[in-house]
């Protein structure tokens, strides 16, 4: 009788075993059991079915099993019905797979690093029940848009002062560090007098970020790039002037004038407009007096 009440207390109480060598008492509980009745796996309805990450960062999908026992727990990427991982054995030469077990969760998660556009999709968590247990998550990747403001080239005087802007937008998370690049070098900015570089979160998705010089010589010129951590890249050319002017500083997009130059000289001269008056304002005024005139026409008709 002695002997069994000694068996049945070393079942159901903790065993306290000491160590003699660092005198620390180590407590041993025994494996956690199911309080109730075991009706076999099943998934826990709070589990996440849409996870949103952004391109280059980690995506974590979810899939919370309840009393999985001895069943295993398998990954399968929808698109190809690859196998990409079974409990936490891999399946996939890709080495941003990876599954782990949160156990205080009961939680078999899904690890994707660095992720790109092309992991986006839907992904199956499956035990291994008869018949087979699914659970589908949807992983939405979010591309950034990245671009410098203006024109791809930029035309400037030697000397004058220039600020290169790179905005990111769509962006769920800001870019840990904004790298600029002057033809595939990069750029430092250990001389605030010469070159500055700042970088500005505006709003929850998007960041801003400039790169200014300030006294720009022939040196400076060439292909200035933004390289955002682990996003894509903008690009935009650089042209130091030494007394041109190019049709690009001359006439942009919305300076072209519609009276010719060879007529502009008399034209003027005969209206009375000073020739630094620029063509721009000339044609207003002539515009204004032309509406003026009928106006007048009019009212005396």
């Amino acid at each position: 009788m002695n002997v069994l009440l000694f068996l049945l207390l070393s079942i159901n109480l903790t065993i306290f075993v000491l160590n003699y060598s660092t005198g620390v008492v180590a407590f041993h509980q025994p494996k956690k059991r199911f309080s109730g009745l075991y009706t076999g796996p099943y998934f826990d309805p709070t589990t996440s079915t849409n996870i949103t990450a952004q391109l280059g960062t980690h995506a974590y999908l979810p899939c919370k099993v309840k009393q999985l026992g001895n069943k295993s727990v398998s990954w399968i990427r929808r698109r190809d019905a690859h196998i990409l991982t079974v409990d936490r054995y891999t399946f996939i030469a890709d080495d941003r797979f990876q599954a782990f077990l949160v156990e205080a969760t009961d939680t078999w998660t899904l690890q994707i690093k660095y992720v790109q556009a092309r992991d986006g999709g839907q992904y199956e968590c499956q035990v291994s029940t008869e018949p087979k247990m699914s659970h589908f998550i949807t992983l939405n990747v979010v591309v950034p848009n990245i671009e410098i403001i203006g024109e791809s080239d930029i035309h400037v005087k030697a000397g004058s002062v220039v600020s290169i802007k790179c905005i990111i937008t769509q962006s769920l998370e800001e870019p840990a560090y904004i790298f600029w690049y002057h033809n595939d070098r990069r750029v430092l900015d250990y001389d605030h007098k010469e070159k500055n570089i700042k970088t500005e979160r505006l709003n929850h998705d998007t960041t801003v970020g400039t790169l200014t010089i300030f006294h720009t010589t022939s040196e400076d010129a060439g292909n200035y790039t933004c390289s955002p951590s682990n996003l894509d890249s903008a690009s935009v050319l650089l042209h130091v002037l030494n007394g041109e002017h190019p049709a690009a500083m001359q006439r942009g997009k919305n300076a072209a004038s519609p009276i010719p130059g060879r007529w502009w000289g008399p034209l003027s001269a005969g209206l009375g407009f000073s020739t630094c008056l620029s063509r721009r304002s000339a044609l207003t005024i002539i515009v204004l007096i032309e509406i003026a005139s009928h106006i007048i026409l009019s009212i005396f008709t």
